[in-house]
Order: C-alpha cells, then structure tokens, then sequence
C-alpha cells in the first residue's frame, strides 16, 4: 500500500501562533493542493495526523473542527485530490494523552486500521513533535520548511535520516518526479 502521512497546518494550509479556529482562517499554502492531487492521483493513500489542542483548549468546538476539515476536504477535492483520513488528538498537551504527537498513539491507530508498518512511509511535518513521532515508528521523516519549519530546522536537532524539502509540492516532485 502507497500510503503517505503528514500534518495539515504548516504543511497543506498557513499555520498560526493563535491556531486555525475558524474556517475563514484556513488558507491553503501554494502548491500544496495539487501536490495533494497529484499524490491521489500517484495511488497513494493520503493520511492526516494533527494535533489538534484548541479543542481541548476550548478555542474550537468539534463542529467548528469538522467545518474546517470540510473546507480542506473540498479544496483537495477541486485540485483533483483526496484526504483519505484525519487521525487527531483533540486534547490539551497537559493532558498528557498517548495521541498527542510526539506520542504515536496516532501512529499506531494508522498501524491497526491500514495493516501495514510505518517503516520508511514518508510522515510530513514542520515541527520537533512531527519529526521525534515519525523516528518512534521508523517511518521517514520529511521536515518542511514551510509553516514552523524553518524555526524547527533552525533550533532543534533533528532525527538521523531527517530529509528537509522547501515545502510538500517540493517533497512530492522529488518522490513523483516533475511534471
């Protein structure tokens, strides 16, 4: 199974230091829809895992969430894409659940739900937590720059076999090829 797993703000949409709490918030990085589209149309299953705080944190109730996962899943879908999945944690990181990445409790619903092994699946993130969980599954961690990336490149070490692309439509053309 082609399957790719990434995060959604920073990585398909702009990310904010306040959270994406609103529909009219959410705005699509360029390129990352057709990215998203042309991923589709390579086969792949695209997965989403994202931490999601600002429910728990009351910033954002679930129907609010759901709406902004509509607006990205029609967006994705005008591109010629498809989000097969969102797998999230909803809850405060002092909450100190298992799904909050750099948990894997995300992961490792992935793991039961698909049937595969993560090993070397491409996980696509622009924080620490993103690169640290994808590294626990022995997935391959794809740092973007885009979003938190270039901070996260800047102050962190990142895990052994970290590769770092400009952004999602940069990792895709090295995976697909140019088009």
């Amino acid at each position: 199974m082609k399957l790719i797993i990434l995060d959604n703000s920073g990585v398909i949409n702009f990310s904010s230091d306040t959270f994406i709490k609103t529909p009219d918030e959410w705005k699509p990085i360029p390129r990352s829809l057709a990215a998203l589209a042309r991923l589709s149309q390579a086969g792949y299953r695209v997965i989403i895992a994202t931490n999601q705080s600002g429910v728990g944190r009351g910033l954002m109730d679930m129907e609010t969430f759901n709406t902004i996962n509509e607006k990205m899943y029609k967006a994705v879908s005008q591109a010629g894409g498809r989000i097969d999945a969102i797998f999230f944690c909803p809850h405060a990181k002092a909450d100190k659940r298992n799904c909050c990445k750099p948990k894997i409790g995300m992961y490792s619903e992935i793991i039961q739900r698909y049937g595969v092994d993560l090993k070397s699946i491409p996980i696509i993130g622009d924080s620490l937590r993103d690169m640290q969980a994808a590294a626990k599954v022995d997935a391959l961690p794809i740092l973007v720059l885009t979003g938190k990336g270039e901070r996260t490149k800047a102050k962190h070490t990142l895990p052994d076999g970290t590769k770092i692309f400009d952004d999602l439509a940069s990792f895709v053309e090295a995976l697909l090829g140019k088009s």
